[in-house]
């Protein structure tokens, strides 16, 4: 297990290096009229259609299943928790985007959630006001000014964008939980809980992807300007286009 998990990550890292030389090495912006630059708009079609093939055989059905056969509040509860293994992250990115506020809130929920959630299942702080805020490593590279990059497509890991790539790099390797587990030969925990949170946050985004697909002409270019617009906004930090799908 432990071969197969690093293969994986070898794999996706090589082919993450590649896409991102082919976009910057490509001659022109291949800026549309969205304004979004997509140098390598050819095989990121193609690369979002072999995503979309897996969602629709795979994720999609899983996905479902799991909010058929689990109830709405074990399913929150699984979120919650979920979230609550996210907060060191949170909190390190505030830090470093200088958000004192920001880490304040973070380390609040994430003591509070544990300590009084059982073990962060129950969002005791966000019924006080202390919302979910997501950070990454991406948006940080944002606020220290790095500009977004051509837009490329991940296989498996979807939308992103040459910084946005850097910054999902960093983000799975310097994950705490992942590096505990994996560094007491806990793969098995480690890939289960990574299965999970796939799961689900497709699981969440079941019915705003379905309407973004159905009400598209271009569901390529729908998703590519819903994820730009909301990385744009989560940047700035300024609240707008804050509801627009997280692209899975």
């Amino acid at each position: 297990m432990r071969y197969i998990g690093h293969g994986f990550q070898k794999l996706m890292a090589f082919t993450a290096v590649g896409l991102l030389l082919a976009a910057c090495s490509t001659n022109g912006t291949g800026t549309r009229q969205d304004g979004i630059s997509d140098p390598i708009e050819g095989v990121n079609r193609g690369i979002f259609k072999f995503n979309d093939v897996v969602d629709r055989a795979v994720l999609k059905p899983v996905a479902e299943g799991y909010r058929t056969g689990v109830p709405k509040p074990a399913r929150v509860g699984v979120r919650n928790a979920l979230r609550n293994l996210k907060s060191p992250q949170i909190v390190a990115n505030d830090l470093l985007q200088g958000n004192l506020t920001g880490a304040g809130d973070g380390l609040t929920r994430f003591f509070v959630n544990t300590l009084f959630g059982l073990g962060g299942t129950i969002d005791v702080a966000g019924a006080e006001g202390v919302t979910y805020k997501e950070e990454d490593f991406g948006q940080t590279l944002g606020v220290w000014g790095a500009e977004s990059g051509p837009y490329v497509v991940l296989p498996f890991f979807g939308p992103s964008s040459v910084r946005d790539t850097a910054g999902l790099a960093v983000d799975l390797y310097t994950d705490p939980v992942r590096l505990t587990l994996e560094n007491t030969d806990h793969y098995v925990a480690s890939y289960t809980r990574s299965t999970i949170a796939v799961v689900d946050k497709r699981e969440e985004l079941l019915d705003v992807l379905a309407d973004l697909k159905k009400n598209s002409i271009d569901y390529y270019a729908a998703t590519k300007s819903a994820y730009t617009q909301r990385r744009e906004s989560l940047i700035s930090n300024n609240g707008q286009n804050g509801d627009l799908p997280d692209m899975p």
